[in-house]
């Protein structure tokens, strides 16, 4: 499946942005769709994934409660709707599917990413 990830820019601290990634080449019917992000000189980490069949959320500790993962079956589309945002948000934000929803889920297809900056 090939992913597109959108949505990133240049906000204030306090503002909110909404990230989609669309999905092409299958229709996702199952698995999981995520995102991830990479701050400069860090490691990439996980932010929330979603199950696509029922929609079982799951976030990181950093951002919950100012996040929100969201999916619609019928256009293929994730979304991320991130409120509150912090200087410690920067990054570039990835998104990815897993074919299969386990515990040990593998992400295996990833979108460009997209740049989200957020200045104090």
């Amino acid at each position: 499946v090939q992913l597109q990830a959108s949505g990133g820019g240049l906000v204030q601290a306090g503002d909110s942005l909404r990230l989609s990634c669309a999905a092409s080449g299958r229709t996702i019917s199952s698995g999981a769709m995520g995102w991830f992000r990479q701050a400069p000189g860090k490691e990439r980490e996980f932010v929330a994934d979603i199950a696509w069949s029922d929609g079982r959320m799951m976030y990181a500790d950093s951002v919950k409660g100012r996040f929100t993962i969201s999916r619609d079956y019928g256009k293929n589309t994730m979304y991320l709707q991130m409120n509150s945002l912090k200087p410690e948000d920067t990054a570039v934000y990835y998104c990815a599917a897993a074919r299969y929803y386990t515990a040990s889920r593998k992400y295996t297809d990833w979108g460009q990413g997209t740049l989200v900056t957020v200045s104090s």
